[in-house]
């Protein structure tokens, strides 16, 4: 099924939060998909009820959509301002304030039950899946005893030779069963083309007759995945590699309903750096961990978007929109081997975003992370005020490595500073020469006038007051005014906190030093 228009969905399960690993797979099929004119597809697999949890599934759509990665079709949320207008709504009838739009749904697999269960007896019937009556006690035995005898773990088929009579009086005493793939056994190689991996071939006696209907009713992911797929009209299956080798039997399933297969691209693993599968036992994994943490969606969607992908050999460019992520996406260079998870790479993208942001989108951006915190709340109110705020934020903006970090290196700026009398010295200088660097910054600044209090202007005032030897005259003056061995220069310090504030901190170390 290689034919335009290009159709491609994300389709998560509603178990928990948006993993990164899922970022990368939506992101890959947004990517695809607006490249070629196509459709992306935001489809929901709660078909597996045991790890549903409740507030995911919004969860999962406002994370896409926190990232900036609308669907063209699908589910939403009633109150998306994205939702397309072009196609009418249908409310979902299992959850409320959520709808889809599309003209292929339902999109919730958990209310398509009778489209699995009408394409499951289609199966039976033509012989490619049968009903297995077998207990969890046989099939515990069956592995123990293929484990033993170092077999691979495959069902025997022992329920394929019931006949129908035996079935249907099964079914009629109410006793509990599964439909189950019949693979046939001498079906030799299954081959199929992945994008990212050429061809692959599994032989089909590697391949187990896998349930497809759970006793419950549901169908399981191979099922209604394959279902959904061709009823949709996806042309491209785009997903992580840990599902490369159930793809031979959805290969299969393809065959039995007599359906074109779509094209496979199976996605590397993501990895910590010591190689091993990326999980939350080794650090965040959630977006909505990166975003609560102060990570720009831009930045996290650049970082992602190059984990296991580059734009083409020779190619410097790391900064990327989204835009022009989608127009150099190439599955040709997508990697086969893991991408390693390297949060240094992210913090320094994250960086560039955040001082490439306009300063008056940054204050938007920050200030939530700044309005949290203890310093920010027991300040003066006249330390609380947007045009404070924005000053701040201007002179942190350069040593910010995510959002929420605003405000730590420079407390001084909303509560007084403790100043340390023994570090206002410059490299051993003496108290008499400390004290006299003090007076002199204190008149210097006491006679500018509120017109020339500006950053700029009193940067070209101190520096030049300063002369060749800078150290004696402004450290004591950074160090009084902020108590600090790091901290901004002083004339930024001086311009955010204001004249008033500047003078009564350099007095005050005065008089420090001089007890």
């Amino acid at each position: 099924m290689t034919h335009c228009p290009i159709r491609v969905r994300f389709a998560p399960s509603p178990t928990g939060y948006l993993h990164v690993g899922g970022l990368r797979t939506a992101l890959y099929n947004y990517l695809f998909a607006k490249k070629h004119g196509g459709t992306f597809i935001l489809r929901i697999e709660d078909t597996d009820r045991d790890r549903f949890v409740d507030g995911a599934l919004e969860s999962l759509v406002k994370s896409l959509e926190g990232m900036n990665i609308v669907p063209d079709e699908g589910v939403f949320l009633l109150d998306d301002p994205h939702t397309p207008a072009r196609v009418a709504s249908r409310h979902s009838e299992t959850y409320p304030g959520v709808s889809e739009v599309g003209s292929y749904g339902p999109y919730i697999q958990s209310e398509r039950l009778p489209i699995y269960a009408q394409y499951a007896e289609q199966l039976i019937a033509s012989g490619h899946a049968y009903r297995c009556f077998c207990s969890r006690e046989r099939l515990d035995l069956l592995r123990e005893s293929e484990m033993a005898a170092h077999k691979a773990s495959k069902y025997d088929k022992l329920c394929l030779k019931l006949s129908e009579d035996e079935v249907a009086n099964r079914i009629a005493a109410g006793e509990p069963s599964v439909v189950r793939l019949n693979v046939p056994e001498d079906r030799g190689d299954i081959v199929f083309h992945d994008l990212v991996r050429g061809d692959v071939t599994i032989h089909a006696g590697n391949v187990d007759d896998q349930i497809l209907v759970k006793t419950d009713g549901y169908p399981t992911y191979h099922l209604a995945s394959v279902v959904d797929d061709h009823l949709m009209e996806v042309t491209h299956v785009i997903r992580g590699e840990e599902w490369l080798p159930s793809t031979p039997k959805h290969v299969l399933l393809y065959e039995a309903f007599g359906w074109d297969t779509p094209v496979f691209s199976h996605l590397p693993l993501l990895l910590n750096p010591d190689k091993s599968k990326l999980s939350k036992r080794q650090g965040d994994v959630a977006v909505e961990d990166y975003l609560a943490k102060g990570y720009l969606p831009e930045a996290l969607i650049n970082f992602v978007a190059l984990l296991g992908w580059n734009p083409g050999q020779g190619s410097t460019k790391e900064i990327y929109t989204l835009a022009e992520l989608a127009l150099a996406f190439d599955f040709a260079q997508v990697n086969k081997a893991g991408a390693v998870f390297d949060a240094r790479k992210l913090d320094w993208l994250n960086a560039q975003y955040i001082k490439a942001l306009p300063i008056v989108e940054l204050v938007e951006k920050a200030s939530p992370f700044l309005r949290e915190k203890e310093f920010f709340t027991s300040a003066q109110d006249n330390r609380k005020t947007d045009e404070y705020v924005t000053r701040v934020t201007e002179i942190a903006r350069e040593r910010l490595t995510t959002l929420a970090e605003i405000g730590d290196e420079q407390r001084f700026l909303f509560v007084e500073p403790v100043v340390d009398s023994a570090l206002l010295p410059w490299k051993g200088n003496s108290a008499d020469t400390t004290t006299e660097a003090l007076v002199r910054a204190k008149d210097i600044l006491a006679d500018i006038p509120d017109i020339d209090w500006t950053r700029q202007r009193l940067g070209e005032i101190l520096l030049a007051e300063a002369g060749e030897k800078r150290g004696d005259f402004l450290w004591p003056l950074r160090v009084a005014l902020s108590g600090a061995k790091q901290s901004p220069p002083p004339q930024d310090i001086a311009w955010v906190i204001g004249k008033d504030a500047t003078l009564l901190r350099i007095r005050t170390s005065i008089r420090l030093i001089s007890e």
